[in-house]
C-alpha cells in the first residue's frame, strides 16, 4: 500500500486521483483549502484523511504532512497537483496577479515540497509528481505568465531529479495538454481584466475568444490521465517528464523538430563565442 499526498484534491486531477489510489487499496492524504469538499465526495473512507491545505501557508503545509505522518507513517508519493491559469498577455498581466499566480504554483509548490521531504528522505524513498503542462515547455500567446509558472516547475524538478536520487527518491514532471476539466473555467482560471486594445485580433488576444469557446471541449480524458498517472507510478522506472495527450505529444515533437532546425542554422555562431582551444594558441 503507498500512501498519497494530493494537494488540489476536492477537484479535478487531485480529486480523480485520490478515487484512483483508494480503489487502488492505496491510502490518501487528501488536501484542499476546505476538507469538506474532499469527505463529501469520498465520505469517510478509512484509507483516507482529509486536511486542510492553502499551499501558500507554509505552516499549514507542515502541520498537514505531520498528521499524514500520525495517521499513516509515512508518504510515499507525493503530488503537487494545486494550481491555477492566469489568461492575458504578459503586458496586461498586473503585478498583483503576477505575484498571485507564483504565491500557488511556484512558490506554494515548494513550500509543500519541503514539508514532505524530511519524511521521504527519512524513509530514503518516495515519488514526487510535479504538475507543470505543455505550457512549461512550449510558451503560448496568452498564457505567457501562466507559462512561467510552469517553466520554473520543470526547472525545479530537473534540479530535484539530481539532488534526491541518493536518497532513493524519484521526481516526475507531469506534463498535461488540454483536458475536459474546470481548467479554462472562471473557478480554476483568472482572465487578465485589463485587455489591451492593441491585442484584438493577435494571437494573445484571440487566445480569450479560444479559450472561453474550448472550455470542456478538450481532447483530453481527465479520468484516463488519473489511470496513466497510477500507471506510471507503479512502474519500475518512472520517467523524468510524463506528458500526456496527443496534442501535448504533439506540440513536444513539434517543438524539437524547430529547436533542431534553429541550431543548426545559427550554430556556427553559436561555437564561435568559446575560448580558442590550447592547440590552436599554441600554434
Amino acid at each position: 500500500m503507498k500512501v498519497w499526498f494530493i494537494t488540489g484534491a476536492s477537484r479535478g486531477f487531485g480529486a480523480l486521483m485520490t478515487k484512483e489510489a483508494l480503489a487502488s487499496g492505496d491510502a490518501v492524504i487528501a488536501t484542499a483549502r476546505n476538507p469538506k469538499t474532499v469527505t463529501e465526495q469520498f465520505d469517510d473512507h478509512p484509507n483516507l484523511l482529509a486536511v486542510a491545505l492553502d499551499v501558500t501557508n507554509e505552516a499549514q503545509a507542515k502541520e498537514a504532512a505531520a498528521a499524514g505522518i500520525a495517521r499513516f507513517g509515512r508518504i510515499d508519493v507525493l503530488a503537487n497537483n494545486a494550481g491555477y491559469g492566469l489568461l492575458g498577455a504578459v503586458e496586461e498581466a498586473t503585478a498583483e496577479e503576477i505575484e498571485r499566480l507564483y504565491a500557488t504554483n511556484v512558490f506554494g509548490l515548494l513550500k509543500v515540497t519541503r514539508a514532505v521531504l524530511p519524511y521521504m528522505r527519512r524513509q530514503r524513498s518516495g515519488h514526487i509528481l510535479n504538475f507543470s503542462s505543455i505550457g512549461g515547455y512550449f510558451g503560448y500567446p496568452g498564457w505567457g505568465v501562466y507559462g512561467s509558472t510552469k517553466f520554473a516547475v520543470e526547472g525545479l524538478s530537473e534540479s530535484m531529479a539530481a539532488e534526491l536520487e541518493p536518497f532513493g527518491i524519484k521526481v516526475t514532471i507531469v506534463e498535461p495538454g488540454f483536458f475536459r476539466t474546470d481548467f479554462l473555467a472562471d473557478t480554476s482560471l483568472a482572465i487578465s481584466p485589463a485587455s489591451i486594445a492593441d491585442y484584438e485580433g493577435t494571437p494573445a488576444g484571440n487566445m480569450r475568444s479560444f479559450a472561453a469557446d474550448a472550455n470542456h471541449a478538450q481532447p483530453g480524458n481527465p479520468a484516463r490521465l488519473a489511470t496513466g498517472i497510477m500507471t506510471m507510478v507503479n512502474s519500475a522506472n518512472p520517467p523524468l517528464r510524463m506528458p500526456f495527450g496527443s496534442d501535448t505529444v504533439a506540440m513536444i515533437e513539434q517543438q524539437h523538430v524547430s529547436v533542431e532546425k534553429e541550431l543548426a542554422t545559427w550554430r556556427q555562431l553559436a561555437l564561435s563565442t568559446d575560448f580558442p582551444s590550447d592547440a590552436t594558441t599554441s600554434a
